[in-house]
C-alpha cells in the first residue's frame, strides 16, 4: 500500500506502508553519485526531479567487497547495483506529525563493508515505537578513505556529515523534530559516531556508539603507505586521478587483499603505528583540514559538551574474527604479543592475560576486544564532559563459539531477530526479552535523554550488563585489567 507523499528539498518521494502501519521511504537520494567527475570529492547535493518519486525500494548500495566465508552468512551484506548509492531510508510513524524523535544509524563494517539496506537494520520497529529512524550509505574502502594528494581526504565522514544535513533539512517532513536527534552506530559505525561526536556539528543532540572507540584515524604518513602499497599492487600511481581511471569492481579485491594483510599482521613497521592500532587499513585521517585531532582527544579536550553519550561494547568482541573460521587454533604462543602490542596492549596487560588465559587463541581474543574495543570506549566514557550512560551486552551465543561477540547485539538493539537467519550470530531462537529491554532504552535514551540506568561517572564506573540477570548493574567491571591499562 502507497505512503503519503512527503516533499523534500530535491523532490516529492512515495514510500509504502508496512503491516504495522509504519511508512517507509528507501533510497532517497542525499549527494549526487560519486562517479564520473564526482568520484574522490566532496559530495554534491543530488539533481532534483519534477513529479513523485518512489521510493519504496532499497537503493543502490555503495562499491564494496564481499564478505569472505564464513562471514558472508554471518553478516549478510546485500548489494544493490547503481550508481546513485548516496542514498538513506527512512521510516516513520506518521509523516503527517510533528516533534517525533530521530535516529540516525550509521553502519560499520571495518569502513569497507556495510549498507544501511542490511535487513538486521530495518527501522521499521524503531518507527513501531515512535521514533522516525533513518538509515544510510556512505563511501567506503578507496573510494570513501583512501588517502590521495590531490583529492579532499575523509570523503566517507563528510558523507556521513551530508546525510545529517539532509536530515536537518528534510526530517521535519516526516514527522521528526531537527532538534532531537540521535546520531548511533556500531563498529566503524560508532567509530564514526565518536568521530563526527567531537566535531560540535551541531546536527545531532544525543550519540550512541556501539562497540567503538575515539583513538581511530591514521596519520597521513601511515594512511599513505596503505594507498602506495594499493597503488602498486593495481600498477598506477597513489593519485586521485589515476585511480579515477580504475572502475572501482578492478580496485576492490587489491583492496581487499591489502586490507587483510593489515588485519592478520598488523605490523607498524609497514602500515604505520596508527594503522596498526586498528588493524583497519582504510579509515578516517587526520588530514588536519576537517580532522586535527582524534575523537578522544578532541573529547577529552572539551568537544561534545552538550551532547547526551551512550557508549559500550559487547564482553567478548573479537571472538566474532578468531573462533568461526578457525584462527584462533593456529594461533600460537609467539604471535599473540607482538600482535596485541602492535595494537596498543602493555606488557603488563599482556602478561595478566597469560594467567587468565592457557589457549593463545582465547588470549589474543581477549586482549583485542580490549585494547580495539573495551578500553577506548571506557576512556571516552570517562572523558566527556557531559551526561555519559555505559553498557555492556554479555550475552551469549550458543553457536559456533561466538560468545558475547561483535555485532551480536543489533537483532536486540534493532528488536529484529525475527529477521535473522538462525544460523547467523545469534543461533536459533534468541531470547526476545532480552531485546524488549534493549531496544526500549534505545527509544528512550532517544526520546527523553535517559536510557534507565545511573550515568556513568569516573568515580562509580557504573555499567548496565544486557544478558546478565544476576548481576544488571555493575560498577567497574574489569576494574583491576582497566587499572593495567592506565598505569
Amino acid at each position: 500500500m502507497e505512503s503519503a507523499i512527503v516533499a523534500t528539498r530535491h523532490g516529492k518521494v512515495r514510500g509504502r506502508l508496512l503491516e504495522n502501519g509504519v511508512a517507509a521511504y528507501l533510497g532517497i537520494p542525499y549527494a549526487a553519485p560519486p562517479f564520473g567527475a564526482n568520484r574522490f570529492r566532496e559530495p554534491r547535493p543530488p539533481a532534483s526531479w519534477d513529479g513523485v518519486r518512489d521510493t519504496v525500494e532499497y537503493g543502490a548500495t555503495v562499491p564494496k567487497p564481499g564478505y569472505p566465508r564464513p562471514f558472508d552468512k554471518l553478516l549478510p551484506d546485500p548489494v544493490v547495483p547503481g550508481e546513485d548509492c548516496l542514498n538513506l531510508n527512512v521510516w516513520t510513524p506518521d509523516p503527517g506529525g510533528s516533534g517525533l524523535p530521530v535516529m540516525v544509524w550509521i553502519h560499520g563494517g571495518a569502513f569497507r563493508n556495510g549498507s544501511g539496506a542490511v535487513p538486521i537494520y530495518s527501522g521499521a520497529n524503531f518507527a513501531r515505537d515512535g521514533v522516525v529512524c533513518v538509515t544510510l550509505n556512505y563511501r567506503l574502502g578507496v573510494e570513501g578513505f583512501g588517502h590521495f594528494p590531490d583529492a579532499p581526504s575523509n570523503r566517507g565522514l563528510r558523507d556521513q556529515i551530508s546525510a545529517l544535513e539532509w536530515v536537518r533539512d528534510n526530517i521535519a517532513g516526516f514527522g521528526g523534530d531537527p532538534d532531537n536527534v540521535t546520531v548511533f552506530g556500531e563498529s566503524a559505525g560508532a567509530m564514526s559516531v565518536n568521530t563526527l561526536l567531537s566535531l560540535d556539528l551541531g546536527l545531532f543532540r544525543r550519540a550512541i556508539a556501539q562497540s567503538g572507540g575515539g583513538n581511530v584515524a591514521q596519520t597521513p604518513e601511515d594512511a599513505t603507505l596503505v594507498l602506495a602499497e594499493t597503488a602498486r599492487r593495481l600498477g598506477v600511481e597513489p593519485t586521485a586521478e589515476a585511480f579515477a581511471q580504475i572502475a572501482p569492481s578492478a580496485i576492490i579485491p587489491v583492496q581487499a587483499g591489502v586490507a587483510a594483510e593489515v588485519a592478520t599482521l598488523p605490523d607498524p613497521g609497514r602500515w604505520g603505528p596508527t594503522t596498526a592500532r586498528t588493524a583497519m587499513a582504510y579509515v578516517p585521517v587526520l588530514d588536519g583540514d576537517l580532522l586535527t585531532r582524534t575523537a578522544e582527544d578532541g573529547i577529552a579536550a572539551g568537544a561534545a559538551a552538550g551532547t547526551d553519550l551512550l557508549i559500550g561494547c559487547t564482553t567478548e568482541e573479537f571472538r566474532l574474527f578468531l573462533m568461526p573460521n578457525g584462527l584462533a587454533k593456529v594461533v600460537t604462543d609467539d604471535l599473540v604479543a607482538p600482535i596485541a602490542s602492535a595494537m596498543g596492549a602493555p606488557a603488563a596487560v599482556i602478561d595478566a592475560h597469560r594467567d587468565l588465559y592457557a589457549d593463545p587463541g582465547e588470549r589474543l581474543a581477549a586482549l583485542i576486544t580490549e585494547s580495539l574495543f573495551r578500553i577506548p570506549a571506557t576512556r571516552l566514557a570517562a572523558s566527556h564532559r557531559a551526561r555519559t550512560w555505559m553498557y555492556e551486552f554479555a550475552w551469549r551465543s550458543p553457536v559456533h563459539d561466538l560468545g558475547a561477540c561483535h555485532a551480536l547485539e543489533l537483532g536486540f538493539v534493532f528488536d529484529n531477530l525475527d529477521s535473522a537467519d538462525p544460523d547467523g550470530l545469534a543461533g536459533p531462537n534468541p531470547p526476545q526479552p532480552l531485546a524488549d529491554t534493549m531496544h526500549k532504552a534505545w527509544v528512550d535514551f532517544a526520546t527523553s535523554g535517559n536510557p534507565g540506568w545511573p550515568q556513568y561517572t569516573p568515580g562509580t564506573r557504573q555499567t548496565r550488563r544486557f544478558g546478565d540477570a544476576k548481576n544488571p548493574l555493575v560498577n567497574a567491571p574489569n576494574e583491576n585489567l582497566r587499572r593495567l591499562w592506565d598505569a
